[in-house]
Formats: C-alpha cells, structure tokens, sequence
C-alpha cells in the first residue's frame, strides 16, 4: 500500500506524472546529460527511460527461446543487465550475439524483482550509465508515485505534528490488523521532503486495506497543513523507506507492547526477514546509495563475470 497527499489539499510530494508522446532518440539525449549530482538530469533519463525501449544483450540463446539469458555484469557487488539504446548503439557495441528489444518499463518491471540493475550502453565513452533496481522500481510503477533517490532519511523533528501521531495512535488501536506503526522524514534528491508513516499489518485483505485507508483519512485531517505524508506497507521487501525504517526506526505504535489485546486468529503472512546488508538503508541522514557507479572493466569480456547469470526475460 502507497499513497501521498498533502494536508490542505495540496499537490502530492512528487509531483506530476510525465506527459506527451515517446521521442526515439530523448533516452540517448538524456544520457549525455547525466552526471554526478545532476540529479534532474538523472530523472529525465529515468522518464525517457520508462517511456522508451532498450536492446538487451543477450548471452545465450534468442528472444523467446527456453535458454535465452542476458548478459550481466558486476558493479561494487551489485548486479547489472547490459543494454543499449538504439540500433546505432548496437553497432557501435560490438555485440555479435543475439538481442533483445524491449519497453523500458517492461525490462524495469522484469529486473528489479530479482535487485538487478539495468546498465546503458557500457562501451561508451565514460562507461554508459547504471540504473541501480531501486530506480527500476520507480520505472515500473511509475516515478511520480516513489520518490526519487537518493534520499535522505531521518526521525521526523515536528513538534507541531504531536496530534497528528496521537491520533494515529489511538485509531490505530481499533484496528486491529494494524500490528505497529513506525515514521521517518523523506528528504528525496528532487521534490518536497515528506512524512512517510510505515504501516505493519497482520493481514492485508480488501477490508483492511480500507480501513487502514479511512485512518490514514482522518488523521490526516488533523495534520499541519501543507504537511506531505505518505503511507508505507513495512512488509515491501523492495521500498527503500520501509527497509529503513525496518532496520532504524522503532515504532511508535506497537500494539503487542501497549497491551491492545492479542493479535487476532487466523493465517497470516510471515513477517519479511530483515534486509541483506547490501539492501539496508544506511545510517540515519545519509544517503541510500541510488545513482550511477564506475563502468565495469574490461566490457565486454570473452567470459561473463563471476556470478550467476540472468536468467533472461521469459518472453510473450
């Protein structure tokens, strides 16, 4: 469960959502403007991105086949899918084997579920550009819904919001699927900073996402107004806020701790076990580690690296 809005009816945290018609050559324009915190540059090429298509290399096999694999590659031990961005860039690559073409959102929608990355043209000059999964995440459901890293995350300091959180707490009481609730304070590379309040339920079925829902409501209504807050679900193994507030945050509500009565009966879904060190949001006010990162040497190599390969997209 995701959703932003603003006390007092404002736009939401992350503003708008692209518009306009696919322009073939904006990925390749948007690449050569990324650099080093150029962050607006940097979500213009996600926008292409997500707009666009992209020609995977592939390993082994065809597009289709059973044995279709993509090429991989491995960067500060995090693992990247090559791709270029045209056919000229095809060319200009040197790859000999088989390819790929596929949306930008489709191939996002494919990697990041596996924390693969998606790498654009690695032979150019400089080494391309990396999209770590976490920004392929964004791709896939859409950037103006996740906001843009890296971000920068804290406790909230709002004094003026202590009846906000009170209520949230004794609602959050009556429903009893919500187990605990916890908060941090987004701070995303661009756009507004937010409040983001992670919700850890026992079960997430139609009523209970509703009701959490009309909390979320009405505690809002009492919120400072222009205040951003967003709900997060604790149990999205792939949000990096949750992933923080897991490992950093203790709840300020937890209904087990305050004795609000046992947890209800019944099957529910085992609680996520804390992240890989390599998944964790970093400590308190640091960034979470989005962004690009040295191109890998030697690519393309006669051998994959060491690692396991991509098992490939399965196609249609």
């Amino acid at each position: 469960m995701s959703a932003g809005s603003v006390a007092g009816g404002a736009p939401g945290p992350w503003g708008q959502a692209p518009t306009g018609r696919p322009d073939p050559g904006a990925l390749e324009r948007a690449l050569r403007e990324v650099a080093p915190e150029r962050y607006e540059a940097y979500e213009t090429m996600l926008n292409a991105l997500a707009e666009g298509r992209v020609w995977m290399l592939l390993w082994h096999g065809t597009p289709g086949s059973a044995d279709a694999q993509y090429g991989n590659m491995e960067i500060s031990g995090h693992g990247y899918a090559p791709a270029v961005t045209s056919p000229e860039q095809l060319a200009a690559s040197g790859w000999a084997r088989a390819h790929e073409v596929i949306s930008g959102r489709e191939i996002a929608a494919s990697l990041y579920r596996t924390r693969w990355g998606l790498w654009l043209n690695p032979h150019a000059p400089g080494g391309g550009v990396g999209v770590p999964w976490a920004d392929l995440r964004r791709v896939a459901a859409g950037l103006d819904r996740l906001p843009a890293g890296p971000l920068r995350l804290s406790e909230p300091q709002l004094p003026a919001a202590q009846s906000f959180f009170a209520l949230l707490e004794r609602q959050a009481a009556e429903v009893r699927a919500v187990r605990a609730l916890r908060r941090a304070w987004v701070q995303p590379s661009v756009g507004e900073p937010y409040l983001a309040i992670g919700l850890e339920l026992y079960e997430s079925s139609a009523p209970t996402v509703e009701a959490v829902r009309a909390l979320m409501q009405r505690a809002i209504a009492v919120a400072p107004e222009g205040l951003a807050v967003s709900t997060v679900a604790m149990a999205d193994e792939f949000d990096p806020v949750a992933l923080w507030m897991r490992a950093n945050a203790r709840p300020f509500y937890d209904r087990e701790a305050a004795g609000h009565g046992r947890p209800p009966t019944g099957p529910y879904p085992p609680v996520p076990p804390p992240p890989y060190a390599s998944q964790q949001g970093p400590a308190q006010g640091q960034g979470f580690g989005y962004g690009t990162h040295p191109p890998a040497p030697g690519w393309p190599g006669q051998q994959p690296p060491p690692q396991q390969p991509w098992p490939g997209y399965p196609g249609r």
